[in-house]
């Protein structure tokens, strides 16, 4: 459901919370760049939660955060980073369509990370269509009780290059010794 809601090829299980999903995306960015490129953009109409939670983590793995209105991402310094994250929609309710960022993004070697609503997602353009290497956010919104796998349970999903990358488990369907279908860990 999370990969047909989030247009991405790979979801996975076990993230504590939205802001925890946010921070785990700056880190897979982090990663995919080879540790190479130390700096990470965050929209400021991101909620600030997540922004602090990102911030907390990004001063633990040497990630410099730099958060400011995306208009702003300073495309002359863009080898210096690593990804950027916006949120859609953002903390005043505003919906925009990434498809010109994200692929301006592409062209300069940044991740592109959509922090999305899940339920939006039913009837919005979503951020693999819109390019997005990465989606993220909370699933609290289908009806999933508060402390139901966290605060309200994260979602993540992948384009198919970063799945090795990715935090959290990932579930596969096999069968069993008798043939019958059975659920495993499969990374």
């Amino acid at each position: 459901m999370i990969c047909e809601l989030t247009g991405l090829d790979i979801s996975n299980a076990s993230l504590l919370d939205e802001a925890t999903s946010c921070a785990e995306a700056v880190a897979l960015a982090y990663a995919a760049s080879n540790f190479k490129r130390h700096k990470f953009y965050v929209s400021d109409s991101m909620f600030p939660q997540i922004i602090d939670v990102i911030r907390t983590r990004c001063h633990g793995n040497g990630v410099e955060l730099v958060v400011g209105p995306i208009a702003d991402f300073p495309w002359n310094e863009s080898k210096e980073y690593c990804g950027l994250i916006a949120q859609n929609p953002d903390n005043l309710g505003n919906l925009s369509n990434f498809t010109d960022l994200f692929a301006k993004l592409k062209e300069h070697g940044v991740k592109a990370v959509l922090n999305s609503d899940i339920l939006s997602l039913t009837v919005v353009k979503s951020p693999g269509e819109m390019g997005a290497d990465i989606a993220v956010g909370g699933v609290q919104r289908f009806g999933l009780p508060m402390g139901f796998g966290g605060p309200h349970p994260g979602y993540f999903a992948v384009k198919d290059d970063l799945k090795r990358k990715m935090p959290g488990r990932i579930i596969g369907i096999s069968k069993d010794a008798d043939g019958n279908t059975a659920l495993r860990m499969s990374l």
